[in-house]
C-alpha cells in the first residue's frame, strides 16, 4: 500500500546508449492494473528503445535533469516540472538525458495482452513474449544499441503533449477541511485514458474528500512536504472490525490504491503542506463513494446522489 523510493531495490539497466537505474514503485506499492517507475537516465543516455505501445497510454512527470524527448525523428527540451503524454500507438518515442541526467517517473496502464512496437530494434513485444520482426536472436535493447545513434536533430518548439506544471492553471478547491491547488496534468497535454493531477495542499488541510473507487486504480506519489495518508473503512467494513487509520507520508512517499477495496481514502497535509501527483485510470464504469456525505457518483453518466446506509440482510428476512 505505502513504499518509498529510498527503500526499494534499484536495478541498473544499460546496452550501449541505453541506460538508467529503475525502481519498480507501483509493485513496491501493491499496485495491480497500473504501475510507477523511477527512471534514472544516465548522463547521454536514453531511458528505452524507441517504442509505441499498442493498448497503454503513457505518462511521465520529469523529477530533475534535463534532457531531450526524442519523438518521431524530432526532439524537444525537457525538465523538471514537465509532463509528457504518449498516446497508445501513436509517436515512437524515448528520452535522452543532457550532462546532468535525468530524473523521471513513468507511469502507465497494465494490459494483459499489450503490444509494443519497437521499430529500431525490429521486434514487436506481445505480453512477455517478443515477436521478431527480422532474424535475428538479441535482446531487444542490444538490437536497438546495435541499431546506432538516433541522428538528434536540434530541439523543435514543444508540442501541446508536453506541458509544464507552472503553465497549467490551477483548479482552486477550498472548504472547511478540504483545500487544494489542483493541476491537470495529463488533461492539459491532452491524455485520454488515465490522468495525472499535481496537488499542492495547505498545512492541516486535506488533498481531496475521503473516497474510494469501484473501478479506478489510483497511484500517489509525493513530492514535498509531510503528512498522513487517512483511510475510512465502510459501513460494513467497520461492523465487521475494520477500523480507521492514518499512515505518514513524506518525499518519495508511494500509496497505490487498487479498485474495489471499499476503504475510503485522503492525505492530511503536515506543518509544511504537501504536494503530491496523483496518477489514475479513466473507467466509464467507475462507481465512486464519499462515505462522509453519504454521496455516490456514476462516472460515466455524471450523476450524483445522496444514499442512506442500510442493514445488508434487512430485506432478506
Amino acid at each position: 500500500m505505502i513504499a518509498h523510493w529510498d527503500e526499494v531495490p534499484r536495478e541498473l539497466l544499460e546496452e550501449g546508449p541505453l541506460g538508467g537505474h529503475w525502481t519498480d514503485l507501483g509493485t513496491a506499492a501493491g499496485s495491480v492494473t497500473v504501475g510507477v517507475n523511477r527512471v534514472e537516465i544516465l548522463p547521454g543516455k536514453r531511458s528505452t528503445p524507441v517504442h509505441s505501445e499498442g493498448e497503454e497510454e503513457e505518462i511521465s512527470y520529469v523529477l530533475g535533469g534535463s534532457g531531450l524527448s526524442y519523438q518521431e525523428g524530432e526532439t524537444y527540451e525537457v525538465g523538471p516540472g514537465d509532463c509528457l503524454v504518449h498516446l497508445a500507438s501513436e509517436h515512437t518515442h524515448t528520452l535522452v538525458a543532457g550532462e546532468e541526467g535525468l530524473d523521471v517517473l513513468a507511469f502507465g496502464m497494465r494490459a494483459y495482452a499489450e503490444m509494443g512496437y519497437l521499430p529500431r530494434a525490429g521486434v514487436m513485444r506481445h505480453g512477455r513474449a517478443t515477436i521478431d520482426l527480422s532474424p535475428d536472436d538479441r535482446h531487444p535493447w542490444e538490437r536497438e544499441a546495435a541499431a546506432g545513434e538516433l541522428g538528434l536533430p536540434p530541439p523543435s518548439p514543444r508540442p501541446a503533449r508536453i506541458v509544464n506544471v507552472a503553465d497549467v492553471a490551477a483548479d482552486e478547491r477550498r472548504g472547511a477541511t478540504v483545500a487544494v491547488d489542483q493541476r491537470h496534468l495529463a488533461r492539459a497535454a491532452g491524455s485520454e485514458r488515465t490522468g495525472l493531477n499535481h496537488h499542492t495542499v495547505p498545512a492541516g488541510m486535506l488533498n481531496v474528500p475521503p473516497h474510494c473507487h469501484a473501478a479506478e486504480e489510483e497511484i500517489f506519489v509525493v513530492l514535498e512536504g509531510t503528512g498522513s495518508l487517512e483511510l475510512t473503512p465502510s459501513p460494513r467494513q467497520a461492523a465487521y472490525g475494520v477500523d480507521p487509520s492514518e499512515h505518514e507520508v513524506r518525499a518519495g512517499s508511494v500509496v497505490a490504491r487498487p479498485a474495489g477495496t471499499g476503504i475510503a481514502h485522503t492525505f492530511r497535509a503536515g506543518p509544511d503542506g504537501l504536494t503530491l501527483l496523483a496518477y489514475g485510470t479513466r473507467d466509464p464504469n467507475d462507481i465512486c463513494y464519499y462515505p462522509r456525505s453519504r454521496k455516490i457518483s456514476w462516472r460515466g453518466v455524471g450523476l450524483i446522489a445522496r444514499i442512506e446506509h442500510v442493514d445488508y440482510w434487512e430485506d432478506e428476512d
